[in-house]
């Protein structure tokens, strides 16, 4: 047997003189791409620090504190550095997170003996630290909420920059806290407002937030409360302010009076306060600034956060390059967690982003295709990107007769109808029935399933008799289907059956209520949905009045989507005034004329879906150049 070489020998030494609880002690540890569990969670440190912001939100003459509750492994420290994963939520102490509503609970040190969410349960195990953050002006942290402003933004990013040793903590007693325990790479992740202040950190371009996971969240607070003019609430950001704020209302009365009068609720228009609380391209953050990776989970018909929030957010990164994925789902507001059928695959994907992103695991997320897409109840797809990109732009004609085709109205051929404010369900009841309300226009019957795959675009020639008209533009599917019933809710039902995700302990289970999709088979729904005042069409902040007996074009979005229409079914344009389903604003009792042969609907559109066969001569638009309405026995052809 040949000596042993210098260097192995020093190993054996080693390996032979360590201790027992040397040789115990857990290192992260990778198997099959993933991060393993090798740490306790029982054991686990729990603790909590003030972040010092660079904000005075409640003016109170000094900076604010974020309130960080923090559970990490008990190993953690300058010999074992973790990253962290991130929840920051305004929810903690009021509504709750989850499907459950699970709160912080605390232990006689102050601590948190009960962490939201199974993220603690499952990530600590693995190696990581997770932060629950209290939004400044909520629970135990300082200051006062702002709505997606300067206090709601750099509260966060304070907590970064302080993993990264760049601000201030201290504990209860006031001294010093470092975090000498992690490797200063960070995740945020949340739904809804939770997920909005990841957006919004990632938009201030701040060094250490690797990766953000947004889930329903806003990119945009003017989008999430205006639609190109028209108001969906009024006073609203006071309003979510003094909910999320549990402190004596006086405390924050004058932030709360300072929204109101800055919010613009009087025009409507896009301002310096909306610009704030944009993160596509505001004052504060900007998508061109984002360094992290994005993991987008949104629902297409998410009524709350509207879905244009993602599809605005997401376009933006794409124009960066940035790394990305996303899930889009065909529910309300609900966390993929709760996707039927889903929850197993979700807790494995998002194992695997944050094990690449800030464990620097080699393993294959990003090698998969971009997007999941919902289709049905019980029916998803990988594609390589969203919107489908095989989706082709398809103009859609109105005309005099109530149809919907391909070619232009005849010139000089018009359509009528007053802004009165109307709810959706009497918008599209009775298509073939003139209606003062609205005016609307159907195909026939469609000879084969047609996938829309992103945002639709109305353009209208109109002409009012008052200075301004709001203008709703919606697409209608007519035709028996059983689809995820969204509205009955939000599309899911809570079971009793349980399953487990993580560690538990006595105060902490991992364990969360299974749910059941909801679904119900209705003769029609409401596919996309968009809306303008008029006085906007150029301009979001500078409105100009269409002069009154004068026709201007006024051309904007509805709401993204991913739908199906099926064949044998009919597809319709519904256009009318103000929409009082999502509105409070009142019609303005303008006669609108739309001139028809100048006016269209631009929709995405491809042949069939992943899930059908398409026929080999159905792969480019020919034949008949209009939809026809079919006469009894006629078979409609389109392509």
């Amino acid at each position: 047997m040949p000596p042993l070489r210098p260097a192995f020998l020093a190993v054996a030494l080693t390996l032979a003189l360590a201790t027992p609880a040397q040789a115990d002690t857990p290192t992260i540890t990778v198997q099959n791409g993933r991060t393993q569990p090798v740490f306790s969670y029982a054991d686990a440190v729990r603790e909590h620090v003030y972040v010092e912001s660079s904000v005075d939100s409640d003016s109170d003459g000094r900076l604010d504190r974020v309130r960080v509750d923090i559970i990490r492994p008990k190993e953690s420290g300058p010999g074992l550095k973790v990253p962290v994963i991130i929840d920051e939520s305004p929810y903690y102490d009021n509504s709750g997170r989850g499907n459950e509503g699970e709160r912080k609970i605390y232990d006689a040190s102050g601590n948190v003996a009960k962490f939201p969410l199974f993220y603690d349960n499952y990530f600590v195990p693995r190696g990581y630290a997770v932060l629950n953050v209290d939004m400044l002006g909520t629970t135990r942290s300082d200051g006062c909420p702002d709505i997606g402003g300067e206090a709601d933004v750099l509260g966060g990013k304070a907590v970064i920059d302080w993993l990264n040793g760049r601000a201030k903590a201290f504990r209860a007693d006031g001294s010093p806290a470092v975090a000498d325990w992690t490797t200063g790479k960070a995740g945020m992740i949340g739904k809804s407002y939770d997920g909005t202040l990841a957006n919004a950190v990632a938009a201030t371009g701040v060094e250490g937030l690797e990766t953000i996971v947004p889930i329903s969240a806003i990119s945009s607070w003017y989008r999430y409360q205006r639609s190109n003019g028209v108001i969906y609430n009024y006073d609203y950001a006071s309003w979510l302010a003094n909910y999320v704020d549990t402190d004596p209302e006086a405390k924050c009365q004058a932030v709360r009076d300072r929204m109101d009068a800055e919010d613009g609720d009087d025009t409507g228009d896009y301002n310096a306060f909306w610009n704030e609380r944009d993160y596509l391209a505001g004052r504060l953050g900007d998508v061109s600034k984002v360094r992290a990776s994005v993991f987008v989970v949104h629902t297409v018909n998410d009524l709350n956060v509207k879905p244009d929030n993602f599809s605005t957010w997401w376009q933006g990164l794409a124009r960066r390059g940035v790394p990305r994925k996303i899930w889009v789902g065909q529910y309300q507001h609900v966390d993929p967690f709760d996707f039927e059928g889903r929850r197993d695959l979700w807790v494995d994907t998002l194992h695997r982003w944050f094990d690449r992103w800030l464990q620097g695991v080699r393993n294959d997320v990003m090698a998969e295709p971009r997007a999941d897409v919902q289709l049905g109840p019980a029916q998803w797809i990988t594609q390589r990107d969203w919107p489908a990109p095989s989706a082709a732009r398809l103009p859609l004609r109105p005309a005099a007769d109530g149809t919907l085709g391909l070619v232009p109205a005849a010139r000089g051929a018009s359509a009528t109808f007053t802004d009165v404010a109307l709810q959706e369900s009497d918008m599209i009841a009775d298509v073939g029935t003139s209606k003062p309300g609205r005016v609307a226009f159907t195909t026939g019957a469609l000879p084969l399933d047609l996938r829309l795959s992103g945002t639709p675009t109305a353009e209208l020639r109109v002409k009012l008799d008052k200075p301004t008209s709001n203008l709703t533009a919606m697409l209608v599917d007519f035709g028996d289907a059983t689809r995820v019933d969204w509205r009955r809710g939000q599309g899911i039902t809570t079971l009793a059956e349980e399953d487990c995700h993580g560690e538990s302990t006595a105060a902490d289970d991992a364990c969360y209520k299974k749910v059941a999709t909801n679904v119900a088979t209705r003769p029609a729904e409401i596919v996309a949905r968009g809306w303008i005042d008029v006085r906007n069409r150029d301009s979001l902040s500078s409105p100009a009045p269409l002069p009154p007996g004068t026709y201007g074009t006024v051309r904007w979005q509805t709401l993204p989507q991913d739908y199906t229409f099926r064949k044998g079914h009919r597809l319709a344009l519904v256009v009318a005034g103000t929409d009082a389903t999502y509105s409070d604003e009142e019609g303005t009792g303008a006669t609108v004329t739309v001139d028809l042969a100048r006016s269209s609907v631009t929709v995405p559109i491809t042949v069939g879906t992943p899930l059908t066969d398409v026929p080999k001569d159905a792969t480019t638009f020919r034949g008949p150049t209009r939809f026809d309405l079919p006469q009894p026995e006629q078979e409609f052809s389109f392509f």
